[in-house]
């Protein structure tokens, strides 16, 4: 089967040449017309226009005409050399991939690509588990600082106070004339450095 099979196209010329006709006779660009196919593979149109159907390939429109790329072509090429070598046309596509308007991939190619990822993926979980594990902070943790400042005497500036407390300093400034949380009472006394306000810690008397 088939005429000329090397990826050169066959061009009709235009009355007036423009630079995309200039570039397709140097042949920069490569693509083709159902013409250069039949001549290509010595089918008949139909026959041709069948292959082109099963194979999913959709020509690409300028003006009134219809171009097939040179990856396009490549895929019929390899379709006809499989059929020449006593191949169907079923066989063909059940052997590529379902859908696909591209040359199959190669196996070699593809099966390192695959083990690399897992080599990839088993060296981050390898690397994952190397890892020190954070210790896990204590919910009491922050009985512990309000005890040391109430002890102490320390006045703690309103993003200290926040941080211990988990909550926003925006919501700590709110509090104007104090207030109490777990059993400590926090009150206004002054400003710190920056004039953020600073909070006494004390706690609350038990009932006796």
């Amino acid at each position: 089967m088939g005429g000329d099979r090397s990826l050169k196209s066959t061009y009709l010329e235009y009355p007036e040449d423009s630079p995309e006709d200039d570039a397709m006779s140097r042949g920069e660009i490569d693509r083709y017309q159902i013409n250069d196919l039949i001549e290509r593979y010595g089918l008949a149109r139909s026959a041709v226009y069948k292959r082109i159907e099963n194979l999913g390939l959709t020509p690409q429109k300028v003006g009134n005409k219809a171009y097939y790329s040179i990856d396009q072509v490549a895929i019929l090429d390899e379709l006809d050399d499989f059929i020449e070598r006593g191949g169907t046309m079923p066989e063909y596509l059940e052997m590529r991939p379902s859908n696909s308007s591209s040359p199959p991939a190669d196996t070699s190619s593809s099966g390192l690509s695959t083990e690399q990822s897992n080599l990839f993926s088993q060296f981050m979980g390898l690397f994952g588990r190397m890892q020190p594990q954070l210790p896990e902070s204590d919910p009491l943790d922050y009985f512990e600082k309000l005890e040391k400042a109430c002890k102490n005497g320390w006045l703690l500036s309103t993003s200290e106070l926040a941080n211990i407390l988990d909550l926003s300093p925006a919501e700590i400034k709110s509090y104007r004339d104090g207030f109490t949380e777990a059993g400590f009472i926090f009150t206004p006394a002054g400003y710190r450095v920056r004039g953020e306000i600073a909070w006494k810690i004390s706690k609350n008397r038990p009932l006796g």
